[in-house]
């Protein structure tokens, strides 16, 4: 007995594991668990104590980036991704990679990197309208007013090298496609703890992924209008947090919750393994052209409450 004092740590990670992914699954799905925050929190840690997460040693960087407490917090609500069956890519660094031949993966179950070993990233950007902060943030030329006053906002946007909703299929194939795609999700902190997540879907934002909102999903055009008209594709998107963004295979539209079977997911990546990369110094200097207006040229860079991502 003695001997085996020390046996199990792999398995036991692993079970503990699985077993805090099932029930992240089942939150995400509109099920509430028990403990769901606690089991989130625990496989975030079990993670970075067996080094199996990509996105711990970013927590610095974050830190130098946004401050202690916001840094923290950027860190730990990053949600998890999954990817729809059948896709391919996953969101990279921009500057190390635009193109399909290194941006896709083809592994199922859990990917933190594409084939070519481009880790899964996602580019922060923090807008704080608290009132000790909301000053020095208008400053900046962000809009803290009305509604947005006493609320701190986190954009996590994921860059693919195309869009392409209708990918190998003759004639339509051309039908929703683009270089260049800004993707993601953002998160709405309340003064009382309460947080709420919307995830982008081409020119605007979805919350729960349902049939209604599969037009807007492929970004066809008179099946987004009439997604829109329907009421399937909501203007400003907001939810609770789901700890979740659901990823269309080809238009890379998001979800916060998804109605969904687990088979409907071929990949998935735990928030912990996201490399996180503050946008802000990024924006300041880049000079990069994209097909499709980068993040810190759209309306919602510096208004975080606008319905709007183009």
């Amino acid at each position: 007995m003695g001997s085996e004092r020390g046996q199990g740590t792999v398995e036991w990670v692993g079970l503990v594991l699985v077993v805090s992914v099932a029930m992240l699954a089942m939150v995400a799905a509109g099920v509430r668990v028990p403990g769901a925050a606690l089991a989130r929190d625990l496989a975030d840690r079990i993670l970075c104590a067996a080094s199996l997460a990509d996105g711990c040693g970013d927590e610095p960087e974050l830190i130098a980036a946004y401050g202690s407490d916001v840094g923290e917090l950027v860190r730990r609500h990053m949600p998890t991704i999954a990817f729809e069956r059948g896709s391919k890519a996953v969101p990279v660094d921009f500057r190390r990679c635009r193109s399909s031949a290194c941006g896709d993966g083809s592994s199922p179950g859990l990917v933190h990197q594409s084939d070519a070993g481009e880790a899964v990233t996602a580019f922060v950007h923090v807008v704080d309208c608290r009132a000790n902060a909301a000053a020095e943030t208008e400053a900046e030329g962000a809009d803290c007013s009305g509604k947005r006053a006493g609320f701190l906002y986190v954009q996590y946007w994921t860059y693919y090298a195309d869009s392409a909703t209708l990918r190998g299929i003759p004639v339509a194939g051309a039908e929703g496609y683009h270089h260049d795609d800004w993707e993601g999700v953002q998160l709405r902190f309340g003064p009382h703890g309460e947080v709420a997540e919307r995830a982008t879907s081409h020119n605007g934002y979805n919350y729960r992924r349902s049939p209604r909102n599969w037009g807007s999903d492929a970004d066809i055009g008179p099946l987004k209008w009439t997604s829109q008209a329907l009421g399937g594709h909501p203007e400003d998107g907001w939810g609770p947090e789901s700890g979740l963004l659901f990823v269309s295979g080809g238009s890379h539209a998001g979800n916060a919750l998804a109605t969904f079977n687990l088979d409907e997911v071929g990949r998935y990546t735990p928030g912990r393994r996201v490399h996180l990369i503050p946008l802000e110094q990024i924006a300041a200097s880049s000079s990069t052209s994209f097909a499709i207006s980068p993040p810190w040229l759209k309306e919602v860079w510096l208004d975080p409450e606008s319905d709007r991502t183009d």
